[in-house]
């Protein structure tokens, strides 16, 4: 199959080729016009891969749809994504993406386009033209590359312009983490708050605040200082929902700190005699243990603004709910557990998740580690004084 270049101004060139099969309500041959601009050397090139998708029958038809148009109509067809994650994707389609590539077809953009947005939305992403973190403009660029997977298995592009773009790596410091100073004194001002047992338990286990909001009782082992992760309660625009883990990693059994266990026991004492005021019996195996002050689900929307609002009251140290999870990764880390143990805790689909998001934590281990290996006997000569290899002196 072959096709000619004709020459459209001074850097503008019009490809045309046949198009595959004929079209079968004419049976006329199908033939396509492409205006490519640079030298006739590019010209040339994007010529010669046109017509070897065409052989290949990788060729797609071409398509005036936009990237807001098909990122739309994806979001509000696609059954396979969950409520939340639906959500979460529309606000970042709407408010990051759509904003810079929106109105751009969605078979022409190319990887160049991403790179200059992710340096945009880094600038001025944000509200009111403020800067976006790096990790947020991670979260846009997987949507965004998510979305083209999918158009490429529709063969609705030929490839996907945000495969070979890496989305920006966040810093160590977006990252919130207690120190365990902070930790300590987080659970001493809690004391006698309602948010005290809620909070130990993420701090000792580093659950989700979804898994910590559909925690029953039946899924716990005091005895034993175990919790079974089995599901999570999610909070969408048409309200709670009970959930499973989306894979087998997120389903998991975690054991839980002593003094964990001292407060959940107290705990639930407490809760037995609510439920008496209230009238609500004894509790069951199915009831929940962090609940409303009226024994319904604790919706962990509500939980994390009346985690701000405690911070607040209890001068606390600013940092969000879940950063409680971050903060029980970060001391597994520093107690040297190793990568697969502290993925599997966490419920992370493999180590490299895990890897990913707490890279800086391993890095400052990991130099603590090399600083610790040196030769008991060494003096200031730097070298063993009885000739033995280093760091394996008597």
């Amino acid at each position: 199959m072959t096709g000619n270049i004709t020459r459209r101004g001074t850097s503008s060139w019009r490809l045309k080729f046949e198009a595959g099969a004929c079209d079968p309500a004419t049976g006329k041959r199908r033939t396509r016009f492409v205006t490519v601009r640079g030298t006739k050397k590019d010209a040339q090139r994007e010529l010669t891969r046109l017509v070897a998708e065409v052989d290949a029958g990788t060729a797609v038809d071409p398509s005036r749809m936009t990237i807001a148009e098909y990122l739309r109509g994806w979001l509000d067809s696609d059954g396979d994504l969950a409520p939340k994650t639906i959500e979460r994707y529309r606000q970042l389609v709407e408010q990051q993406i759509v904003p810079h590539l929106g109105a751009t077809p969605l078979q022409k953009l190319r990887p160049a386009q991403v790179h200059d947005w992710h340096a945009t939305l880094l600038k001025s992403g944000g509200k009111n033209g403020r800067p976006l973190s790096a990790q947020t403009v991670g979260h846009a660029h997987r949507v965004l590359h998510r979305g083209y997977e999918r158009a490429l298995r529709l063969e609705i592009v030929g490839r996907n312009p945000a495969r070979p773009v890496p989305p920006p790596k966040p810093q160590p410091g977006e990252v919130e983490i207690l120190t365990a100073e902070q930790i300590a004194a987080v659970l001493s001002r809690l004391e006698g708050h309602r948010l005290h047992a809620i909070a130990a338990v993420a701090l000792g286990t580093g659950m989700r605040r979804g898994e910590l909001c559909g925690l029953a009782w039946g899924a716990l082992d005091l005895d034993n200082r175990l919790a079974r992760v089995e599901r999570s309660l999610e909070e969408t625009a048409a309200g709670l929902r009970f959930k499973h883990p989306k894979s087998k990693h997120g389903r998991r059994s975690v054991s839980l700190p002593p003094y964990a266990v001292e407060i959940l026991r107290a705990h639930r004492r407490g809760q037995i005699e609510q439920r008496l005021v209230l009238g609500l019996g004894k509790i069951g195996s199915d009831d929940l243990i962090f609940t409303l002050a009226d024994g319904s689900p604790y919706p962990p929307d509500k939980l994390s603004r009346d985690w701000g609002n405690v911070v607040r009251d209890r001068k606390l140290p600013r940092v969000m709910f879940h950063a409680l999870r971050h903060s029980h990764a970060s001391a597994l880390i520093a107690a040297g557990v190793d990568i697969v143990t502290v993925s599997r805790r966490l419920g992370h689909g493999s180590p490299a998740i895990t890897l990913t998001v707490y890279a800086h934590l391993f890095a400052d281990t990991d130099k603590t580690a090399a600083s610790a290996i040196r030769p008991r006997c060494c003096r200031a000569i730097g070298r063993c004084q009885s000739g033995a290899n280093f760091g394996f002196c008597s």
